[in-house]
């Protein structure tokens, strides 16, 4: 398969994956697909299966792709066969959590798997996209938002614009705050329990509609 055949098959489950994240993840030893002649690069079922490891385990788990090469190496030393899914076993931790804010990812961590500077972490926080909990640890969130302005910057994204994203975000964290708010304030387990699920349910239309107002953006100036 060729790269965007691959992208076509991983995005109906991961619908963030890029090309850039497979040409990042096969820069960092995660996956070695062959090349053609004239330079392509063509993916087996196998490498599909490994990136579809590497992609669950970052998501579900937040471990880094040093621990996830680990994993995968352990696994193919002990049987020949397609990685199906990560073990259950995050680090410091005997399962993986529920919730990207009880996750603890360690500064290093976080620098490891997005390969991001010390300088623009730092930057980051200043500029409140990004919060360190003390000792010095981050939660899977902000993991997520550092993946995603590493690759927007290197489209040439410059940091003073991401504080556009920060702007809007807030924006709508004021407006669902709002209509949470009524279920927010009962005691009752199971009003709190609607309350999220309402949020995830806020969150996941407001991704699709924000998706789909830029798609539909891009084919007007691209002329489709």
């Amino acid at each position: 398969m060729s790269i965007g055949e691959v992208l076509a098959h991983l995005r109906t489950e991961f619908p963030d994956t890029t090309i850039s994240k497979l040409r990042f993840l096969e820069a960092e030893g995660l996956v070695d697909p062959q090349r053609t002649a004239s330079g392509y690069r063509k993916y087996s079922w196998n490498d599909v299966a490994r990136l579809r490891f590497v992609l669950t385990a970052q998501r579900d788990q937040y471990l880094p792709l040093r621990v996830i090469r680990e994993q995968l190496d352990r696994m193919e030393s002990e049987e020949p066969v397609a990685p199906s899914r990560p073990a259950l076993v995050a680090v410091g931790a005997e399962k993986a959590p529920a919730d990207p804010s009880d996750t603890r990812v360690p500064r290093e961590d976080v620098m490891e798997r997005t390969g991001v500077s010390g300088e623009l972490l730092d930057e980051l926080e200043r500029m409140g996209l990004v919060t360190a909990r003390p000792p010095g640890w981050y939660d899977g969130d902000a993991v997520v938002i550092v993946e995603a302005v590493v690759g927007l910057t290197k489209y040439g994204l410059e940091l003073r614009h991401l504080r556009g994203f920060r702007a809007a975000s807030d924006r709508e964290v004021g407006l669902f705050t709002q209509l949470l708010a009524p279920l927010v304030r009962q005691s009752d387990p199971a009003a709190r329990a609607r309350a999220n699920e309402t949020a995830r349910d806020l969150q996941a239309l407001s991704q699709r509609l924000h998706a789909a107002l830029v798609r539909a953006g891009l084919r007007g100036e691209l002329g489709r």
